[in-house]
């Protein structure tokens, strides 16, 4: 229902807001105005985009909970596209969007309406898998198994001849590729 309601009546603002602003200033200032907005909020939320981004990986270096640099993200590019958007509706809302104090006003507000009801990483039994008891003496990993036999040799003779002196028949353990 909200949704429908914004793509009703927001197309109906930025119709009014544009006659009567047109109406003030002329047409080539109203389109300059609106111009301008989307080229400077562009560029705000490209450097704040950044900015963002860096809080996010600090946060995750440091194992810190990202969802506050991921919430800004993800208004940040928010207000990207209501900057693109033409109008004086939608780029105020940009603009207020790109303010940091207005994002923390926002996710606050956003906090109290929402209850996250169970958050957990990697996998969790009785979800699709289960999980053994963590043990730090048990280093988890993928591997190939090589063939010695397949593995194809590349070598020139003079390191067969040190092998061979080495005592190491065939030239190598056959552990790696050369």
């Amino acid at each position: 229902m909200w949704l429908f309601a914004a793509f009703v009546f927001i197309p109906i603002i930025e119709i009014a807001l544009f006659i009567k602003v047109g109406g003030l200033i002329g047409l080539l200032p109203t389109l300059a105005i609106v111009l301008g907005t989307a080229v400077a909020g562009t560029m705000l939320m490209r450097a704040q985009g950044a900015a963002a981004m860096a809080d996010l990986r600090v946060a995750l270096s440091e194992m810190r909970d990202p969802t506050e640099p991921i919430a800004h993200g993800a208004m940040i590019l928010l207000a990207g596209a209501l900057l693109i958007t033409p109008g004086f509706f939608t780029d105020t809302l940009g603009l207020l969007l790109l303010i940091p104090a207005v994002r923390l006003a926002v996710l606050r507000y956003l906090a109290q309406r929402v209850t996250v009801a169970r958050f957990s990483v990697g996998p969790q039994p009785g979800a699709g898998g289960t999980t053994a008891p963590h043990r730090p003496d048990v280093i988890d990993g993928e591997f190939i198994e090589i063939d010695p036999d397949e593995v194809p040799r590349r070598r020139g003779s003079a390191d067969r001849s040190k092998d061979a002196a080495a005592g190491r028949p065939g030239g190598g353990s056959g552990w790696t590729r050369h």
